[in-house]
């Protein structure tokens, strides 16, 4: 229904399309085109997601919070629950910049840039998407090293308690330490988580656009 509905509003603004046969050799190039467009774009988008789902499980399991895990309604797998907050505050942050209103208007203006014919994504179109995927998983890094750094910093402390307590039971003392600690390091990172999810949504969009001016 989304997707009709999009259709049905932007189609007044799409140039005129080419004369060809659907079920043609080139009216079934023509939509094998557009399909990869359109995948790449929602692609590349999505890999913000990912980030934040990956670092929010790099986190999760530094902490002790790997076993909490909920049913992802998306993918049906299971995922930790760090993954998930992140996930829905990433929504949140993407909705409240009006990223949905830019990427419709993203999507109108690539019938300009790359109107519908047999030619449009070329290798290295393809490899656009290949160098900003990379670059997007490197964003769940940045997203998870505040967390990973101060708990290293406390696992270091602990080490250093057990060789000068060896009779100290650090798996007693330590994994609800780590719990708290944990729970406090993410709730002080997310000013910095805030301002990642600006810069990689920012990127994402740049990605997109240079998908739909870099081709062709």
């Amino acid at each position: 229904m989304v997707a009709l509905a999009l259709t049905w509003a932007i189609l007044p603004f799409v140039p005129p399309m080419p004369m060809v046969e659907p079920l043609s050799p080139a009216g079934l190039l023509v939509t094998a085109q557009q399909l990869l467009i359109g995948l790449s774009m929602g692609f590349l988008l999505r890999l913000v997601f990912g980030a934040l789902e990956l670092g929010g499980q790099v986190i999760a399991t530094q902490v002790g919070l790997g076993f909490a895990s909920l049913v992802d309604p998306q993918s049906g797998a299971q995922s930790a629950l760090l993954s998930q907050f992140y996930t829905l505050l990433g929504t949140l942050v993407f909705l409240g910049l009006n990223g949905h209103l830019m990427l419709i208007q993203l999507l109108a203006d690539s019938f300009t840039v790359l109107p519908v014919a047999p030619t449009g994504a070329d290798r290295d179109w393809l490899w656009i998407v290949v160098n900003w995927a990379g670059h997007m998983f490197a964003g769940a890094v940045l997203v998870a090293l505040p967390a990973i750094a101060s708990l290293l910093v406390v696992n270091m402390a602990f080490g250093v308690m057990v060789r000068a307590a060896p009779q100290l039971n650090i798996f007693a003392v330590g994994f609800p330490i780590t719990l708290i600690l944990g729970l406090l390091i993410i709730l002080y990172s997310l000013p910095n988580l805030m301002y990642q999810l600006n810069n990689l949504f920012s990127e994402a969009f740049r990605g997109i656009s240079q998908l739909a001016g870099g081709a062709g």
